[in-house]
C-alpha cells in the first residue's frame, strides 16, 4: 500500500485554488495541522467567519483531492473560522433550517405518549446553526475531572430513552472517549456516500464518539483547531435521524474545547455534575460560571456519589457530608435535580460496558436517573434556544 505522508498531502492541497483565486490554500497558509492515522487524513482550513458557508465547495475540492490519493481510505476536512473575523461577524452565517421548526411539529396525533416531540425551538438567529432531525442538544459537564460524569451522561441518555423520548449520545472528549467502554461498543462506523457517518448503536442509544475513529494515541497530539474540527464533523455529519435529544458528555473542565462547544453548538441548555465534597462544588461553579457567560441556561446540577449504600446491608452512609449540591443550587438559583448514591453497581456495570438503566431497569438507581431524566426534559420544555454570544478568548 502506498504510505501517506504530510509532505504528499500538502503536495496534493497546492492543486486547491484559495479564495482569492489566485494562490492556493497552502500557500495562504490556511491549512492546519495534518494528522494522518490509519490510511485517514485529518486537517482543518482556518477561513473568515463570515466567509464561511461561501467557501464550503474549497473545503469539498480540498477533501475530494485526499481522498482520490493512492492510500487514503478517508478524509475529515472542516473549516475552522478565524478567530478575529469571527469576532468582528458574529452574526454573518446565516442559520439553516431549523432543527425541528414549527413545520416539523405536525406529525399527526399519534405520538403523544412522552410529552409530544422535542420542545419547540426557534431557529438560533446567530452564528449557531441546529443540526437538522435533532429537537434538543443538552451538555453533560463538570468543572474537573473524577466526577463520574460520563456515567451520568449514559444514564442519563438512558433514562431519557427510558421515558420514551428518541436518544443521541455524543462523546465531546476527544483525549479520553468513554462511551466505547461505558456502552460496550467496539469497531468503526460505516459511511454513506464517503461523507456521512452512521451513527454506532447500543441499549437504542445512537452513539457516536472519537474512540470509534482513531486511537487514543492519534488524537493526543490534536491542537485546538483539530479538535474543533472533529467535534463539528461529529455533530453535524453524522446520520443521527430523528432525535428529541442529543446528549453531548463534554471533556472535563472548562477549557477551549469546552468553550467552543458551548459557543458553536446551539445547546439547548447543560446540566452540571458535581460531587458533595466542598471543594467539588467550587469546581463546579466555575461550570455553571462558563455556560452562563456564554448564555446556555443551566438545567441543574446532579450530586454524583452523593452517598455510599452498604452492598451487603443497604443501609445508607452519608460519607461525604451530605445536602451540599442541593444547598448550593439553591443558592446559585439553578434546579436541583437529584442526588445519585455511590454503589459499588455503578462502577461495576459502567466499567463493564452495562449502564445501571439498562442492566437494572427497576433497580433503585436506574428510578434516580429516571426521574433526572424527566426533570431535565420538563426544564427543557421551556427552553427557547439561545443565539449564540460573540464571545472571543484571546
Amino acid at each position: 500500500m502506498t504510505d501517506v505522508t504530510k509532505e504528499k498531502v500538502l503536495e496534493t492541497l497546492k492543486t486547491v485554488r484559495g479564495p482569492d483565486l489566485e494562490h492556493d490554500i497552502v500557500a495562504l497558509g490556511m491549512v492546519s495541522d495534518v494528522f494522518i492515522s490509519d490510511g485517514k487524513v485529518y486537517f482543518s482550513i482556518t477561513v473568515p467567519a463570515e466567509r464561511a458557508k461561501e467557501l464550503e465547495p474549497m473545503r469539498l475540492a480540498a477533501e475530494r483531492v485526499i481522498k482520490e490519493m493512492p492510500g487514503v481510505k478517508g478524509a475529515l476536512v472542516t473549516l475552522t473560522a478565524d478567530k478575529k473575523a469571527a469576532a468582528a461577524a458574529p452574526a454573518a452565517r446565516p442559520a439553516s433550517n431549523p432543527p425541528h421548526g414549527h413545520a416539523g411539529h405536525d406529525h399527526g396525533g399519534h405520538d403523544h405518549g412522552h410529552h409530544g416531540h422535542a420542545p419547540q425551538q426557534q431557529p438560533p438567529r446567530t452564528g449557531k446553526i441546529g443540526v437538522p432531525g435533532i429537537g434538543a442538544i443538552i451538555a453533560v459537564a463538570s468543572g474537573k475531572g473524577g466526577v463520574g460524569k460520563s456515567t451520568t451522561a449514559v444514564n442519563l441518555a438512558l433514562g431519557l430513552l427510558a421515558n420514551g423520548l428518541r436518544v443521541g449520545i455524543l462523546d465531546a472528549d476527544i483525549y479520553g472517549p468513554s462511551m466505547p467502554r461505558l456502552l460496550k461498543i467496539s469497531g468503526r462506523p460505516t459511511q454513506i456516500d464517503g461523507r456521512i457517518i452512521n451513527p454506532m448503536e447500543n441499549y437504542g442509544l445512537k452513539v457516536m464518539s472519537m474512540g470509534f475513529l482513531v486511537d487514543e494515541e492519534t488524537a493526543m497530539i490534536w491542537r485546538g483547531p483539530m479538535v474543533q474540527s472533529a467535534l463539528m464533523q461529529m455533530l453535524r455529519e453524522v446520520a443521527w435521524g430523528e432525535l428529541d435529544v442529543l446528549v453531548v458528555d463534554m471533556p472535563p473542565g472548562t477549557g477551549d474545547a469546552q468553550l467552543t462547544m458551548a459557543q458553536q453548538v446551539p445547546l439547548a441548555g447543560a446540566v452540571i455534575v458535581s460531587t458533595p465534597q466542598d471543594l467539588a462544588l467550587i469546581d463546579a461553579r466555575k461550570g455553571l460560571n462558563m455556560f452562563r457567560k456564554v448564555e446556555v441556561p443551566v438545567l441543574g446540577i446532579v450530586e454524583n456519589m452523593s452517598y455510599f449504600i452498604a452492598p451487603d446491608t443497604g443501609t445508607r452512609y452519608d460519607i461525604f457530608g451530605h445536602g451540599g449540591a442541593r444547598k448550593e443550587a439553591e443558592r446559585i438559583g439553578v434546579p436541583f435535580l437529584g442526588e445519585v448514591p455511590l454503589t459499588m453497581n455503578i462502577r461495576e456495570t459502567s466499567d463493564a460496558g452495562t449502564p445501571l438503566v439498562a442492566s437494572d431497569p427497576n433497580g433503585v438507581v436506574a428510578g434516580i436517573y429516571r426521574g433526572i431524566a424527566a426533570k431535565v426534559w420538563q426544564q427543557l420544555g421551556g427552553q427557547p434556544q439561545r443565539p449564540a454570544p460573540a464571545i472571543v478568548f484571546e
